[in-house]
């Protein structure tokens, strides 16, 4: 076995006392220190030699950092987002709200989208990216999550077709918009997590009252304004509040269903007119 084999076979071994995926964790870090991909690595380890700074990130991660804010970035979907500190990272859930999106529209798509809560631009640059003709506004309470968003819109060559803009929710949003997406909060504040999440990630992005449905009943009286004809709002939830956002959408006069993420569980809303 390879040198950089036996390490990372040791660095896993480690990470599995703080990490659902510790070897993926290892890959990663190993790559990022080698400054390749880690479809590089996995393709011949053996040609490299182990980077000096390596057992530095390592003990990052055993200290519950998240690897997206070791690496400073989270692939999603078909794009990749610098995030860090004060930034929401980006989730593999949370690419049930772009499939819904892309099954909806075709290739079509929507020629205006609205994102709120935007943080690091996730859903809205997901978005655009699959439709060149869209153009996007993206909201977020977070000037900290606004920076990485605005990096990320120039990153990706999506500066000309996006607004970003400090906000509460819709507050102050004009227009109609064919697909709205948000992510908000929707963690009971009683809710214990996991250290990487709840020692670093920013809580106003994650919490949501005692029952973590405060931003939803903020959210959704404002969407019948803000949905163009024939568009679609599109939600994430947790896994155990269908029932309770899918009441609050029907009484604002939606019609509701309901998509599940890759492991069968209840992940995102779609509301459209009634």
């Amino acid at each position: 076995m390879g040198e950089v084999a036996q390490r990372l076979r040791d660095a896993a071994q480690r990470l599995a006392a703080v990490s659902d995926t510790p070897r993926l964790d290892a890959e990663l870090l190993m790559a990022d220190a080698l400054g390749i991909e880690r479809q590089a690595l996995l393709l011949d380890p053996a040609r490299y030699d182990v980077p000096a700074d390596f057992d530095a990130l390592v003990e990052r991660r055993m200290a519950h950092e998240p690897v997206a804010y070791i690496l400073g970035y989270r692939d999603f979907w078909t794009i990749r987002l610098a995030v860090g500190p004060g930034a929401l990272i980006p989730r593999p859930d949370s690419e049930t709200l772009i499939a819904a999106a892309v099954q909806h529209f075709g290739a079509a798509g929507p020629r205006h989208i609205l994102d709120l809560g935007t943080g690091p631009g996730t859903l809205l640059f997901a978005a655009m990216s699959e439709w060149a003709d869209a153009r996007g506004l993206g909201v977020d309470a977070s000037d900290v999550a606004l920076g990485y968003a605005r990096a990320n819109a120039i990153a990706l060559g999506l500066a000309d077709r996006v607004g970003l803009m400090q906000g509460d929710w819709a507050a102050g949003v004009t227009g109609r918009f064919d697909l709205i997406l948000c992510n908000p909060p929707y963690i009971a504040e009683s809710e214990a997590l996991m250290p990487d999440v709840a020692d670093h990630e920013p809580a106003g992005a994650l919490f949501a009252g005692a029952d973590g449905l405060a931003d939803y009943r903020r959210i959704i009286p404002d969407l019948p304004h803000l949905l163009a004809p024939g568009g679609i709002a599109i939600l994430e939830i947790g896994h155990t509040q269908r029932i309770s956002v899918s009441e609050m959408a029907d009484a604002a006069g939606f019609a509701v269903a309901c998509r599940q993420d890759l492991a069968g569980r209840d992940r995102a809303l779609l509301l459209t007119f009634a």
